[in-house]
C-alpha cells in the first residue's frame, strides 16, 4: 500500500493527527534553519562591530595644529613651516588656529611675524617684511613695540636676510633667538621666542643656503617645528 492509499483509508481524527504533525515539523524544520540564519548574521553584526571598535581604538588621535603629541596644562600647542623657495608662503599655526599661511594671503617674502599673548593664547598681530627688496627700518620698529610677555612667531620666505642689520639682529636676539646672527641669504628659518624671555629660546630651526645641498635650486628644504610653549603667569 502506498503512501496515498494509506491516507485515504484513514479516518477523519486520523488525518487531522497526520496533518497537525506533518505541520509541526515542518514548522520546527524551517525554524532551526532560521535560527541558524540570524545566529550567523548576529554574529557577523558582532564581529563587524568588534573590527570597528579595534578600529578606532587603534587609530592615532590627531592633536592641536597636528603636533606629534598633546601639550601639557597651561602650554600653547604650536606648529609652523618656513616657506618653500619662492613659491610655497611659511604657516604658523598655534592652538589648531591657523595664524598665517598662503591660504589665509597674509603671507610675504621676507620675514613673517606673529605676535600673540602670552597669557591667553589670542592673536595680536601679523606682518611680512620684506628684507629683500624693502627696507629694515619699518620691521626695527616692529620689533621695539613688542610688549613684554608676547610670544613671538617668524618665519621665512624666499629671502630673509639680505636686508637685515645688525640692529635688527640684536632686537631678534633678545627674544630668544641663537641662529639670527648668522642667518644669511635665502636661508630657511623658524624662531619662537618671547619679549622679556630670560634664556635662549629652545624652539629654532635653522637651515642654511647651500648650492651641494640645497633640495631647490637655489634654496635649502622647508624646515618645521612643532611644540609647546609655557603660558605665561601671572
Amino acid at each position: 500500500m502506498n503512501t496515498v492509499l494509506f491516507y485515504s483509508s484513514l479516518s477523519g481524527a486520523a488525518k487531522l493527527v497526520v496533518a497537525v504533525a506533518v505541520f509541526l515539523l515542518t514548522f520546527y524544520v524551517i525554524s532551526q534553519v532560521f535560527e541558524i540564519k540570524m545566529d550567523a548574521s548576529l554574529g557577523n553584526l558582532f564581529a563587524r562591530s568588534a573590527l570597528d571598535a579595534v578600529a578606532r581604538s587603534t587609530k592615532p588621535p590627531r592633536y592641536k595644529c597636528g603636533i606629534s603629541k598633546a601639550c601639557p596644562e597651561k602650554h600653547f600647542a604650536f606648529k609652523m613651516a618656513s616657506g618653500a623657495a619662492n613659491v610655497v608662503g611659511p604657516k604658523i599655526c598655534l592652538e589648531d588656529n591657523v595664524l598665517m599661511s598662503g591660504v589665509k594671503n597674509n603671507v610675504g617674502r621676507g620675514i613673517n611675524v606673529a605676535l600673540v599673548n602670552g597669557k591667553t593664547g589670542d592673536l595680536i598681530d601679523t606682518r611680512y617684511f620684506d628684507m629683500w627688496g624693502g627696507n629694515v627700518a619699518p620691521f626695527i620698529e616692529f620689533l621695539k613695540a613688542i610688549q613684554d610677555g608676547t610670544i613671538v612667531l617668524m618665519g621665512t620666505y624666499d629671502d630673509g636676510a639680505t636686508k637685515l642689520n645688525d640692529e635688527a639682529r640684536q632686537l631678534i636676539a633678545e627674544l630668544g633667538s641663537t641662529s639670527i646672527t648668522h642667518l644669511g641669504f635665502r636661508d630657511n628659518w623658524v624662531f619662537c621666542g618671547g619679549k622679556g624671555i630670560k634664556t635662549k629660546s629652545p624652539f629654532e630651526q635653522h637651515i642654511k643656503n647651500n648650492k651641494d645641498t640645497n633640495k631647490y635650486e637655489g634654496w635649502p628644504e622647508v624646515v618645521e617645528m612643532e611644540g609647546c610653549i609655557p603660558q605665561k603667569q601671572d
